[in-house]
């Protein structure tokens, strides 16, 4: 497949959750489109599937049942939401442990007393902190975990929920300023639908290409209230030409940092990025 000089910038970016809201896939469903995805044109840029700790059962069923899943596991993210307890994501790794069919590869839970009981059980962790002093505690905790050489990484709530309202540039910013500082690799979660910074129906979004371009910032030392300038920017072809421009190197370290995003869409916004031509799939080429 014909590959643009950037694209490795892309891959595996986008965690399935097509399962959440607002998609809510039933989980049947999710798992043969994601198996789906796995084969498809954009499958080099999609991670695992993040289905609840609570569905392990389930998901171990679904995934006997599949052929496909006996030449390559079915990769997952177990999740359980913030202010849940920790102990279906303890119940769901024993389910999986043995599990020929089905691969974790994180358990994600939110930043809360008893979030380190997950440590012991030698899976990569994804921990979602919040805002203000929630926010520093939890990545100072996380941190303190790294350095006990566990494999934690930091998750940020992009989009609302009915509990979280919409974190805007100056939040955001304030995030990446932070996780960068504590020398934290980090996920996104939640509103990445689009390419580009913008009010789509009626909603403001944060844009995938300015969280790219901002977290290059950030590990180049801008502060937050430049981040939040970055984040800010709409006009798309200053973004493309900044993000095209970027060495190898400095794209590695972007996604070094910035790992993925779990988006209920699934392909948004590739769809948007390969019109942009940042990356191309072999159906643009059919």
């Amino acid at each position: 497949m014909s590959r643009t000089p950037f694209a490795p910038l892309f891959d595996r970016l986008v965690d399935d959750a097509a399962v959440f809201p607002p998609g809510l896939a039933p989980l049947d469903v999710a798992v043969r489109e994601h198996l789906d995805r796995r084969t498809g044109p954009y499958a080099v840029h999609i991670g695992p599937l993040l289905v609840p700790a609570t569905a392990a059962g389930e998901l171990a069923t679904l995934a006997a049942a599949d052929p496909r899943t006996a030449q390559e596991p079915l990769e997952v993210s177990l999740v359980v939401r913030p202010g849940s307890p920790a102990q279906p994501l303890l119940d769901a790794l024993t389910t999986l442990r043995h599990d020929d069919r089905v691969l974790v590869t994180a358990a994600e839970l939110g930043w809360a007393d008893g979030w380190r009981q997950v440590l012991d059980a030698e899976v990569p962790v994804v921990v979602e902190v919040g805002l203000g002093d929630d926010q520093a505690r939890g990545l100072d905790d996380i941190a303190a975990a790294v350095d006990d050489e566990h494999d934690v990484t930091a998750k940020f709530r992009t989009g609302p929920t009915p509990a979280w309202p919409w974190p805007d540039e100056a939040a955001l910013g304030g995030f990446l300023d932070a996780v960068v500082l504590h020398g934290l690799p980090f996920k996104l979660t939640g509103g990445l639908h689009h390419a580009v910074r913008g009010t789509h129906g009626g909603e403001p979004m944060h844009g995938l290409l300015n969280v790219l371009l901002a977290t290059h910032e950030a590990l180049g030392g801008a502060e937050a209230h430049e981040l939040s300038g970055a984040l800010a920017r709409r006009d798309t072809e200053v973004l493309v030409t900044a993000l095209s421009s970027l060495s190898t190197e400095d794209a590695e370290q972007v996604r070094d940092s910035f790992t993925a995003f779990g988006c209920c869409g699934v392909l948004d916004p590739l769809t948007e990025l390969e019109a942009l031509g940042m990356i191309t799939t072999e159906e643009s080429h059919a």
